[in-house]
């Protein structure tokens, strides 16, 4: 295969989330692809930090703080990131949080984190996307990969915010895709299952994870029988920004050991 299929010279990327985990792995693949890479994150210092360290791979990667929740913060960083680079070709939304105490049934789901969770993971997917449309379709299009989630295809118990707005940014790329086509504006989600990062290191993947013993229960529901690493998302998402891709819109693509093929656990 021609390695002209992957090469992104000459294009800009925004990630958001990107300074660690998933983020910082997708931002490291496309960097290495040739792309001039934004790293958004509402943790700046980290974030410069990570782009700082992305540099080394030859493109020119930068950072801002950028909190997706917020539309003034979502306007400045689309703007910032055009202003700086002089074009804005693939926006990766990957910016994303969990349940944020306890894991309860929905009938004890608290309002706060209702809304903390949806105002990250769907309405930050829908402030980015909107406000990056304009941008890209000025350039004659561009590519928005949504980091969704295997919940948001096969729900799990007592994460019910958390599945409901990673259900609704699948739909809401396929949405997407339908409109933006005619601009040359592709538009994809990736469903990752379990992935090793911090956050679920503490909370399954360590000794002193809060669910450790919930782990192995877990990955038995898993083919391949072990969590993905950041870079096996990382490679599905420079899949879907590059030349190779160039006929692929609408589509939601798990990344997930085989999660969603069927049931797996013993009987």
């Amino acid at each position: 295969m021609s390695s002209s299929l992957f090469d992104l010279n000459g294009k800009t990327a925004l990630v958001t989330g990107g300074a660690r985990g998933i983020g910082e792995a997708i931002g490291r693949a496309l960097a290495g692809a040739g792309a001039r890479v934004m790293i958004g994150d509402i943790d700046d210092a980290t974030a410069a930090q990570t782009a700082q360290e992305m540099s080394r791979l030859g493109p020119d990667c930068r950072a801002m703080r950028l909190d997706v929740s917020d539309e003034a913060s979502v306007a400045q960083g689309i703007a910032e990131t055009a202003r700086q680079f002089g074009r804005l070709d693939i926006l990766v939304n990957n910016a994303g949080i969990n349940t944020l105490r306890d894991r309860v049934t929905i009938e004890r789901f608290s309002n706060d984190d209702w809304r903390a969770i949806l105002s990250v993971d769907l309405d930050g997917v829908f402030y980015m996307s909107r406000a990056a449309v304009p941008t890209m379709r000025q350039a004659g299009g561009g590519r928005i990969i949504n980091i969704a989630s295997v919940l948001g295809m096969v729900p799990a118990r007592l994460q019910s915010a958390y599945v409901a707005a990673k259900a609704a940014v699948i739909n809401l790329t396929k949405s997407m895709a339908l409109e933006l086509a005619p601009d040359g504006i592709l538009v994809n989600a990736i469903a990752p299952g379990s992935t090793l990062t911090i956050g679920t290191r503490k909370l399954l993947y360590s000794e002193d994870a809060a669910y450790s013993e919930r782990a192995q229960s877990l990955l038995s529901h898993i083919p391949l029988g072990r969590p993905g690493e950041p870079d096996e998302i990382a490679a599905a998402a420079l899949f879907l920004a590059a030349p190779a891709a160039s006929y692929v819109t609408g589509i939601v693509l798990p990344v997930d050991g085989g999660w969603t093929a069927g049931y797996m656990r013993d009987w």
